[in-house]
């Protein structure tokens, strides 16, 4: 059993003349045409699409999850910051009201309705206990 590789134009518009699987001095259970459209190649699995090892291709997984371990400790490592900063501002936050310097005080106004309702001796008592 053997499959044809027809020909194609490489990643630098050279042209690769067509080969048969298995070629020779290649390996005998590389029967399959395997590839792309600009690199072709002999395989032993004809659902393969890398030309490439396994091995290489676990390297590469590796490498991704040890850079994204350390994305998430980074990031876990930020949201803690955030979070114990934010205890820190919260935590100590005076639990008094500030003082502005300017002390409120009830404004009385007189007006001939007001001192006609209550009478005159009761308004002046009113103010009187205001100050």
């Amino acid at each position: 059993m053997s499959q044809f590789c027809s020909s194609y134009l490489n990643a630098d518009k050279v042209l690769v003349s067509g080969f048969s699987c298995p070629r020779t001095g290649g390996d005998a259970s590389a029967v399959y045409c395997c590839g792309f459209q600009d690199v072709k190649y002999c395989c032993d699995d004809p659902h393969s699409f890398f030309p490439y090892e396994h091995s290489y291709m676990w390297w590469l997984s590796v490498g991704a999850l040890v850079g994204l371990s350390i994305a998430a400790v980074v990031l876990f490592a930020f949201i803690i910051t955030v979070c114990v900063l934010c205890y820190l501002f919260i935590s100590t936050k005076p639990r008094s009201k500030l003082d502005t310097g300017l002390s409120l005080q009830m404004a009385v106004l007189m007006t001939k309705s007001f001192t006609l309702y209550l009478g005159l001796p009761e308004c002046l008592n009113l103010v009187s206990n205001i100050q």
